[in-house]
């Protein structure tokens, strides 16, 4: 397996992330788009995961050539994204993210499915390359949030595109991997979709990241309202990331122990207990340290106990679209919905509030996966 050019890809693509999640919300605020303007933004960027994807993972699934997209994805991304440079406005901000989006969220899906064709049988391993790309965020947040402290807000765009160039490199780097072939009969696409635990797993998966699209897009702004400094922000970004690192190194174990879904359950219950201490605490930073050490379970145990079901959900030629279809209706769409929520609700209902939303979506995604996912595809 090549494991440290897989990693190097995840590393790049995390650290991009780690300069748009937590800086771009602020970036907005600081270029003068008010919080329904910054929500739309933000809903762009998650939102062309509801679309890029599937179609990208459609082509793969029918003509192959799995890396060759990742690339030209990954380019497109690079070339969408300098658009910012010659646009202006909300109307060119939004064609901005439309362009960079579309391409930077087609590849990561196809890259899930190529990591585990490398890893053959060993998908509980999957965490280790993974990894990476938290380190990479870490690194990004921490740096970034100490450059603003001495700088200005229009540097975050620069910091972006830099990661996006390195993204672009790596893939350059990886090499090709034919999808492994178990021996059972082909699974159509439309078959997997008609079972009502799969329905439920994807739900679950939607309001998880629902729940998470009002806290990437105003959690930053919500410290910042309460008084803290851009780098003590970037420190409680950092911090939830080292706590999603940490359980990595052991998620091969849990799985092993405990299985993919019960993971998945206990993952969605912490969320509403998250989000609860972030919405009505923000003014007691020993509970807000604690909350994001359950970072740890909302997205780092969620994330990987949820891509290993997707790798065993949708096998062989459903795996490209299978990929794509848990980036499309978890990040996209729920992260959107999640984000226009966020939107909606931050002005005039408070953080509180919206943070209390946020919590009702978590838990209503545990309810649902309790209830439904069930069934031999989830005894893994």
């Amino acid at each position: 397996m090549p494991y440290w050019r897989l990693s190097s890809y995840y590393l790049f693509y995390f650290a991009s992330l780690g300069a748009l999640v937590p800086y771009w919300g602020l970036y907005l605020q600081d270029a003068g788009f008010d919080p329904l303007a910054i929500g739309g933004l933000m809903a762009i960027l998650t939102g062309t995961k509801i679309v890029a994807p599937f179609i990208w993972g459609h082509i793969v699934d029918h003509r192959g050539h799995r890396l060759q997209v990742v690339r030209l994805g990954s380019l497109l991304a690079v070339l969408g994204f300098a658009t910012l440079y010659v646009t202006d406005g909300f109307w060119g901000m939004a064609l901005t993210l439309l362009l960079f989006s579309f391409f930077w969220n087609a590849s990561l899906p196809q890259m899930e499915a190529l990591t585990f064709n490398h890893l053959r049988g060993r998908s509980t391993q999957y965490a280790r390359v993974r990894i990476w790309g938290s380190v990479g965020f870490i690194l990004v947040v921490v740096a970034l949030g100490a450059a603003l402290e001495r700088g200005t807000l229009s540097q975050v765009p620069v910091w972006v595109l830099l990661l996006t160039v390195g993204i672009c490199v790596t893939t350059f780097l990886v090499p090709d991997s034919a999808p492994e072939h178990d021996g059972l009969s082909p699974v159509s696409l439309c078959a997997r979709l008609r079972q009502p635990s799969v329905l439920a797993f994807l739900g679950a998966c939607f309001l998880m990241q629902a729940s998470h699209g009002i806290y990437y897009a105003f959690y930053s702004i919500h410290l910042e309202s309460a008084g803290y400094l851009s780098v003590a922000i970037g420190h409680l970004w950092a911090l939830g990331v080292i706590a999603e690192v940490l359980i990595f190194l052991v998620m091969h174990r849990l799985l092993e122990r405990f299985g993919a879904r019960r993971v998945l359950l206990w993952s969605l219950a912490l969320g509403g207990v998250r989000w609860i201490l972030i919405g009505f605490c923000v003014d007691r930073p020993a509970v807000l340290f604690a909350a994001q050490w359950l970072h740890a379970a909302t997205f780092g145990t969620f994330h990987v106990s949820a891509i290993h079901l997707v790798h065993h959900v949708f096998p062989g030629r459903t795996q490209g679209r299978g990929q794509a279809l848990y980036n499309s209706v978890s990040f996209g769409a729920g992260g959107a919905v999640g984000n226009l929520i966020g939107g909606l609700l931050w002005t005039d209902a408070g953080a509180s509030f919206t943070f209390g939303m946020a919590a009702i979506l978590a838990v209503s995604g545990w309810f649902v996966a309790w209830r439904w996912m069930r069934g031999e595809l989830y005894r893994h």
